[in-house]
């Protein structure tokens, strides 16, 4: 899902930004925005990159196999107007 480095590095850098008079409850504080951080994180139901691009693949083929189909469906639907038009057009 997230990179563990990524949240690593994002609560070090607020446990850096403590005031120096509260040094002393650095460490506490990075575990906690750890820990509010991963289960954010987790609640969003965010996917992998190699998620993604699977998806997007899926996707393309998709839309290819839709444009093939509405091709298809406009050359048939063309003929059948044309033989509606040629028996249309045959006196009875």
């Amino acid at each position: 899902m997230f990179d563990p480095k990524s949240i690593d590095d994002i609560a070090n850098r607020l446990a850096g930004a403590i005031p120096p008079g509260l040094s002393n409850l650095k460490d506490d504080l990075e575990k906690s925005f750890h820990a509010i951080l991963q289960g954010a994180l987790s609640k969003l139901d965010l996917v992998t990159r190699e998620e993604f691009e699977v998806q997007k693949l899926v996707l393309a083929k998709t839309r290819s196999k839709l444009e093939d189909l509405e091709k298809r469906v406009a050359e048939m639907e063309q003929q059948l107007l044309s033989k509606e038009e040629m028996t249309a057009s045959v006196p009875d």
